[in-house]
């Protein structure tokens, strides 16, 4: 049975976007400036797929056989975050970001989200999450006050102890802010950030959750799911759409995770799409700013690689690709504007084939909607005449 693997690695960008000026963010290029701080960088298998002659990326010194096809998409929509990405890879073109609070959520969402869970709020403003648990955890815990801060994103995020408000109220909380922040006033998620431990040593834990809103138009994963495939979302893909076009879901608690629930999927008998998000490389690593974390990770990936490919069977495609950006060499904190990789490998396709820079992510969309003979929900143009064997 045909399936396709689509992996998205949270984050790895490969170089700015042509626009990144108007979003701060000239220079950027989470894989490249990684790979320059350690060139010695074991990735043998994004190698051996073709991530070393992606244009531009000549800096990394590969001499092998390729196996893969490769290249990179630049992104349509109008925006550097987790939804935005995603969507555009399952078929939609945002022309209009989604709202963002540079200063704090106005003095009406407060309230009324005070009112309703009982509890006042700390903080209220942007923030780097790891930072802010420093400043304002042990306050957390003496008061039952919720930290509520925001980023670049356009996300409303709860950071609160799970021994202070345990996680049913957390995600309750949530909820109630979901149904406040919408309309004119609508973020793109709400994001639970539960952690533990004490003052000096707070950590988060695996049990955050993400409530969004759904996709205005169908996507590719509503196609298959009307059509009768399976559509398995792994780590925090359900929470990106919403529920929206999903037959089966799993939660995960790493990057390895991620790996382990995706191969445990396809060993299975299923028909169409496992759609995975590895996003430690984003929250870990690429928010705090931990080059050498960030590229441990990757090496850790790229180690998964053949098992991934052992797993697959004659009619499988594996896709790796990112959502947008966030280097962890760059100024700040936030995810910057940047073009994804794109590696394809499929037992029936041709091998080092170069894909050249896609015009927008919705290409992926555009290829499962053609291997699949569904319809397709966007722009994009699909990449199976260019790799197909003769």
């Amino acid at each position: 049975m045909p399936r396709i693997i689509l992996m998205i690695i949270d984050s790895v960008g490969i170089g700015e976007m042509p626009d990144a000026e108007k979003f701060g963010d000239l220079g950027a290029n989470t894989f490249g400036n990684i790979y320059k701080a350690y060139p010695d960088m074991k990735i043998n298998y994004l190698k051996k797929l073709g991530i070393s002659k992606i244009h531009g990326a000549e800096y990394i010194q590969y001499d092998g056989n390729v196996i893969g096809s490769y290249g990179k998409m630049m992104e349509t929509s109008n925006g550097k975050d987790t939804t935005t990405g995603h969507w555009e890879i399952a078929g939609l073109h945002l022309e209009q970001s989604f709202k963002t609070y540079p200063n704090g959520f106005p003095e009406h969402i407060i309230e009324e989200f005070e009112n309703r869970t009982g509890r006042k709020v700390l903080f209220n403003k942007p923030a780097s999450g790891t930072v802010i648990l420093e400043e304002l955890g042990e306050v957390h815990m003496k008061t039952g006050m919720p930290i509520v801060y925001t980023s670049a994103d356009s996300v409303f995020q709860i950071a609160a102890h799970e021994d202070v408000i345990p996680l049913d109220e957390l995600y309750s909380m949530c909820q109630i802010a979901r149904e406040i922040l919408m309309g004119e006033d609508q973020v793109a998620r709400i994001i639970a950030r539960p952690f533990i431990g004490k003052a000096g040593h707070f950590e988060r834990t695996p049990n955050r959750r993400d409530f969004s809103i759904s996709p205005y138009e169908r996507t590719i994963l509503d196609e298959l799911k009307d059509n009768n495939y399976d559509v398995i979302a792994i780590g925090k893909i359900v929470d990106i759409y919403n529920g929206q076009g999903i037959t089966e879901d799993v939660h995960t608690i790493s990057n390895m995770d991620g790996v382990d629930q995706t191969l445990t999927f396809m060993k299975q008998s299923n028909n169409g799409l496992i759609f995975t998000n590895l996003v430690d490389f984003d929250a870990k690593y690429g928010h705090r700013r931990n080059v050498e974390g960030y590229k441990d990770a990757i090496e850790d990936f790229d180690a998964r690689i053949p098992e991934l490919i052992d797993a697959m069977n004659s009619y499988d495609i594996l896709i790796i690709t990112a959502d947008h950006g966030n280097d962890p060499t760059f100024k700040g904190t936030d995810h910057t504007r940047e073009m994804v990789p794109l590696l394809v490998y499929s037992d029936q396709f041709k091998q080092n084939v170069d894909l050249g820079t896609r015009k927008t992510f919705a290409d992926i969309a555009a290829t499962i909607a053609e291997y699949f003979k569904v319809d397709n929900p966007g722009n994009g143009i699909s990449i199976l005449n260019e790799v197909m064997e003769d």
